[in-house]
């Protein structure tokens, strides 16, 4: 039997907070207090197994900790210790640091005093500089004066100036101000005097002191207006030369893109020798109003003297262009030297405004002041006036090179023992022509707009000639159909030839046009070589955009090159159909009714 003070203990510990057991008397109750005690003693049995079972690892782990206990005590020692030094150092650091400070503050003190002072020796100096200088007339040594004397801060100056002193600096303030009014006002005129008198010299010597005196705006804008006068006036004097030439010039027929190049060539020269870096742009915007008035008299100079209105072509009007066509059929040498001289007005201006957009860009380095740069030069007179030539250039020289093929394919003829005919010579040499001419007029759009009116001339016009020619099929034994072909031919030529002889000369034909079309293969890819030098050598700086253009037309003439392949396969097909098969099948079917079957 149980020991109750045992149990009493148990149960004490094991249910404080259910009811005495020795009040309970219901056997049921007394099953439930049972079990819970049983599940209770489970679970602490568990528990106190775990406990046990980590033993090992916590005795381990005091163990270690026990072995580390010295260092551990080392580390306090070191820890406390290395404190102590970083407090003494901190406190010494703290001491040091405000005395640094207070060197600092001293050293800031005797800086300004000594900047204080040669700021009051240079006023001086300005003072009595100035008034000699005006004396003596060196307005550049009184205007350096004044420069120096408005790089001093007046405020800094006067701060903690004497009663005495600062009478002194008020009296030297005082002159020099009247001194600086006295100077613009002597400038001013004497720049005016020295453009009335036309004295290059003095107003050279005058515009340089503007900027001293801090007036930029004014000295750029009389400047400005100065330059404008004399390009004015010397580019009348180039437009009279221009509008008389000597007959015996060899440049007579490009006078006026030489005189354009001389006017870009004055506007270029004295613009950059006094425009400081940034300010050029401002100066620009004077002298390009300039440039447009004189480049538009020029132009139209160009037009009159040119017969230029009579010779362009309107635009999208069929009427007109087949009214043109006998005035430029009559000589079509005049329209090719309208043309140079049309490219090379292009060029030349292209060539100045580029030239101007990377000098005006100089020192500028804003996303904003490039783009106002770009869109000025792009929207000046001389652009517009630029592109409207193009415009005409482009469709003259397209009417141009296919009046011209026309007239080498009209000529067409064929030296014994040659085997091509002088059409295709004639052909791409002036399509090469015209193509290089594009290509030197600078401009990116009109040369790719060229290129693609050559590619289509090239595929479409002379093509069909080819094309057209091999048609007509290569005349072989009796075929009723050839016989019937050279009989009309005859009848049409108002003679009437052996069918023989006909027969020999339509086969010479064929066979010359089929070598046409393969050699014209050739030259089209001997075209588009030579055509991408000139770009690389031209345009070596363009845009990737540009260049991408550029590109993509002239691979156009690949394209073109396999059109003649294909008129040469059409030939062969031809050839193979009227000569090989006729001559071929006879044979064939001989070969094909007799028997080859081996018999005894």
């Amino acid at each position: 039997m149980a020991d109750p003070g045992r149990r009493t203990d148990a149960t004490s510990v094991a249910a404080p907070n259910d009811m005495d057991l020795n009040e309970i008397t219901d056997l049921q109750d007394m099953n439930a207090a049972f079990e819970k005690l049983c599940a209770e003693e489970i679970a602490i049995d568990d528990e106190l197994k775990n406990l046990l079972d980590h033993q090992g690892i916590l005795e381990s782990k005091m163990s270690g900790l026990h072995k580390m206990l010295p260092n551990l005590q080392i580390l306090e020692t070191d820890s406390k210790q290395l404190c102590g030094m970083i407090s003494f150092t901190s406190t010494l650091a703290e001491n040091v640091s405000s005395k640094v400070r207070k060197l600092d503050l001293a050293k800031s003190h005797v800086v300004g005093c000594m900047q204080r002072v040669e700021d009051i020796l240079d006023l001086k100096f300005c003072t009595d500089g100035v008034q000699t200088a005006l004396q003596n007339e060196d307005y550049e040594k009184a205007a350096g004066h004044v420069h120096r004397f408005r790089s001093l801060d007046e405020n800094v100056i006067r701060m903690g100036a004497e009663t005495n002193e600062g009478g002194t600096l008020d009296t030297s303030f005082k002159l020099l101000y009247e001194a600086e009014d006295k100077l613009k006002a002597i400038v001013h005129n004497k720049f005016d005097a020295a453009v009335h008198s036309g004295d290059v010299a003095s107003v050279e010597r005058f515009f340089k002191i503007f900027p001293l005196l801090g007036l930029y705006s004014e000295g750029l804008t009389k400047f400005g207006k100065y330059l404008a006068s004399q390009l004015s006036e010397k580019a009348d004097g180039n437009l009279k030369i221009a509008l008389h030439p000597d007959s015996s010039d060899r440049r007579a027929n490009v006078v006026f893109a030489d005189t354009l190049t001389f006017f870009s060539q004055s506007v270029d020269k004295p613009s950059f020798v006094f425009s400081g870096p940034g300010r050029l742009f401002s100066l620009l915007n004077i002298l390009q109003r300039e440039c447009d008035r004189q480049a538009r008299k020029i132009f139209e100079s160009f037009k009159s003297q040119r017969d230029y209105s009579s010779k362009v072509l309107l635009r999208h009007h069929v009427e007109c262009f087949l009214c043109y066509y006998k005035i430029f059929r009559a000589d079509p040498k005049d329209l090719d030297v309208l043309l140079s001289e049309m490219v090379l007005l292009s060029s030349r201006s292209e060539l100045y405004l580029r030239f101007m957009r990377r000098r005006s860009t100089f020192c500028f380095f804003s996303s904003e002041k490039l783009k106002e740069i770009d869109n000025f030069f792009s929207t000046c007179e001389l652009n517009r006036m630029v592109q409207e030539t193009i415009g005409n250039y482009i469709m003259m020289e397209e009417f141009f090179m296919r009046e011209m093929i026309v007239k080498a394919v009209s000529m067409d003829m064929c030296d014994e023992g040659q085997h091509t005919s002088s059409m295709v010579d004639d052909t791409f040499f002036i399509a090469k022509k015209s193509a290089r001419r594009a290509i030197s007029s600078s401009s990116v759009d009109g040369v790719c707009a060229m290129l693609n009116h050559a590619c289509t001339i090239l595929e479409q016009d002379f093509g069909s000639v080819h094309l057209n020619r091999l048609k007509a099929g290569y005349p072989y034994g009796f075929d009723l159909q050839h016989a019937y072909n050279i009989m009309q031919s005859s009848f049409q030529a108002g003679k009437l030839q052996s069918s023989d002889a006909e027969k020999k000369q339509a086969r010479a034909q064929f066979l010359t046009s089929l070598n046409n079309a393969e050699v014209s293969c050739d030259y089209c890819k001997a075209l588009k070589s030579n055509l991408e030098e000139d770009i690389s050598k031209l345009y070596p700086q363009c845009t990737e955009q540009s260049r991408a253009k550029l590109e993509s037309c002239v691979g156009e003439l690949t394209s073109v090159s396999n059109k003649f392949k294909d008129i040469v396969d059409f030939g062969f097909s031809q050839l193979a159909a009227s000569a090989v098969k006729p001559r071929v099948k006879p044979l064939i079917d001989t070969f094909l009714a007799t028997s080859h079957n081996v018999t005894e």
